[in-house]
């Protein structure tokens, strides 16, 4: 079973870094309500769009996806 893209996010958090691997995974860390339990595509997706409490740009989302699916 596939961790959840949240765990593997918080991996990647390095506030020093302005990569935005590490950007995404110190906004999620502060956010609450942000998904933790899951590895679906759409729901992290339609949260950051809808439901996030930070705006990040969904072409690097995008592409910090397909690194977590490689790992």
């Amino acid at each position: 079973m596939r961790k959840s893209f949240y765990t593997w996010l918080m991996t990647q958090r390095n506030p020093k870094s302005n990569e935005p691997v590490a950007i995404l995974a110190d906004l999620a860390f502060d956010d609450s309500t942000f998904p933790k339990h899951t590895d679906d595509f759409e729901e992290v997706s339609r949260y950051l769009e809808d439901q996030a409490s930070f705006s990040f740009n969904l072409g690097q989302f995008d592409h910090i996806w397909e690194d977590y699916l490689a790992h």
